[in-house]
């Protein structure tokens, strides 16, 4: 006999019940659990994720060699600022395209004069503006018109007795210095604004700017460089502001960046705070000139020494190039007057100038800074620079491989006889053109100068085998070679 039970419907609707409520209690443990373990895990993970920061450096151009696109685009925006001098880092990123176009010509205008040149037909400045024409848009120098397109390189070049070798010697070492620039933009080691400018000089002496296919990284990397240190430095142009010496980078990297605004500003292109650095920088040299017209070491315009020549050239040049830009310095003409009567009182009665004082004896180092001075204010014609030119002529000698190999004299005999012209022009260039175009390495740069018996020169870091002395002679010999179309020979 079997026994059975039978629940109640009513008994039976609590028991479903039941069951409904324990499968959702269970549902929502589970929910609750995952939710646990979840919040677990992100309080485990979390110092890790802390750790994860976002690093903004410098970027320039990769310096390993690409095939270059058929249809490369125009590059080199500069689209940051440079660093503020509070900055706690000083990131910029510069990796732009933009459509700068520097203005070509495809001939070749034979014009006396230049732009800082002998002032024939330029006015009492020296200063020659053309209006335009069919070859680019008015304001645009003459002479880099021409540095500009290659066929009027290689024109000059022929025309006032150059080769073909010595474009492809100019290209050659733009090339190496492209290739040792510094990750910062810089060059050198000790005199890093120095350096950079030299380097900056030979670039604009080829057109090179912000904007070429080849070189333009490179360029606006050095003028970014050059203006994070101006701007840090409220307009002071170099690293080491204790080494009194400092003038001369000082000087060196004005006249680059005078330059490099030249090139921008008259061409529709900037670079942020180019242009407050630049009024900065040349309100300090005229600030800084000595009552004897000259610039000093470490800027002393107290002492009784009052500077020497080779200081004063460079900021002789420097004030033409930042004259050139078309910015206002209302005490420019005063600065100027008092430097060159300060260049004369250098000269003594055989044309020679002098570093310091106007003695007869000595070399003939600095003649070429003399005359340099007054051909690039307008006063080509002067006696100091008839008098300086046939000193030139009769006493400089360039052997590179022997004694005779002092390239910082021949960096400013090589203007100023260019500019001189005429036979004294092709007698000076007889002899500097092969010594130059021989002695250069097949990398690019150039090799010691002097050979065994070491170079007569003052202070001659240019001879040194350091990778700033290399650097050093190969912008003063790229700078040489320049001469056949950065400048435009005068006629005496």
């Amino acid at each position: 006999m079997s026994l059975h039970a039978v629940l109640s419907p009513e008994a039976l609707a609590r028991l479903d019940r039941q069951k409904r409520n324990s499968t959702i209690s269970s549902v929502v443990i589970s929910i609750l659990t995952v939710l646990l373990v979840g919040v677990v895990l992100m309080l485990f993970l979390l110092p890790a994720i802390e750790k994860i920061t976002v690093d903004i450096q410098y970027i320039g151009e990769d310096k390993t060699k690409k095939k270059p696109p058929e249809n490369p685009p125009v590059r080199h925006s500069p689209t940051s600022n440079p660093s503020s001098p509070t900055a706690v880092a000083n990131p910029l990123v510069v990796d732009a395209v933009n459509d700068i176009s520097l203005p070509k010509t495809d001939s070749l205008v034979d014009a006396e004069g230049l732009v800082s040149g002998n002032g024939n037909g330029l006015g009492d400045d020296g200063i020659g503006w053309d209006d335009g024409g069919p070859d680019g848009p008015p304001g645009i120098p003459i002479d880099r018109k021409q540095r500009c397109s290659k066929q009027d390189r290689l024109s000059r070049i022929s025309k006032y007795g150059g080769m073909p070798q010595v474009e492809d010697a100019v290209v050659k070492a733009l090339l190496w210095m492209k290739e040792n620039q510094q990750s910062d933009g810089s060059w050198g080691q000790s005199h890093k604004v120095g350096m950079t400018g030299l380097a900056l000089l030979a670039y604009f002496g080829h057109c090179e700017t912000p904007d070429s296919e080849e070189f333009g990284q490179s360029c606006l990397d050095a003028i970014v460089y050059l203006l994070q240190v101006g701007t840090k430095n409220s307009g002071k142009l170099a690293t080491n502001l204790n080494d009194r010496h400092w003038p001369y980078e000082h000087a060196i990297a004005t006249y680059a960046l005078a330059e490099a605004f030249s090139f921008g500003g008259r061409n529709g292109y900037g670079i942020p705070r180019h242009k407050e650095v630049l009024v900065q920088a040349t309100h300090l040299i005229i600030e800084n000139q000595h009552s004897s017209g000259g610039w000093d070491y470490a800027y002393d315009i107290s002492g009784n020494r009052g500077g020497d020549l080779s200081i004063v050239a460079w900021h002789i040049q420097a004030l033409k190039a930042s004259k050139v830009t078309g910015i206002e310095f209302p005490s420019m003409k005063a600065t100027v007057k008092k430097a060159l009567a300060y260049v004369s009182a250098r000269q003594a009665a055989n044309g020679r100038f002098a570093y310091t004082g106007s003695e007869d004896a000595g070399r003939p180092s600095l003649t070429g800074a003399g005359v340099l001075a007054f051909q690039m204010w307008g006063k080509g014609s002067r006696k100091e620079v008839r008098n300086g030119a046939r000193y030139i002529l009769r006493e400089a000698k360039l052997n590179y491989n022997g004694s005779e190999s002092d390239l910082y004299a021949h960096y400013y005999h090589s203007q100023a006889m260019m500019q001189r012209g005429g036979e004294q022009w092709q007698t000076y260039n007889e002899m500097f053109r092969d010594q130059i175009l021989l002695n250069q390495n097949k990398d690019g740069s150039w090799k010691k100068p002097g050979g065994n018996d070491g170079t007569k020169a003052v202070g001659a870091l240019f001879a040194k085998d350091t990778p700033e002395g290399i650097h050093y002679r190969t912008c003063l010999c790229t700078l040489m070679l320049e001469v056949y179309y950065r400048y435009l020979p005068g006629t005496h």
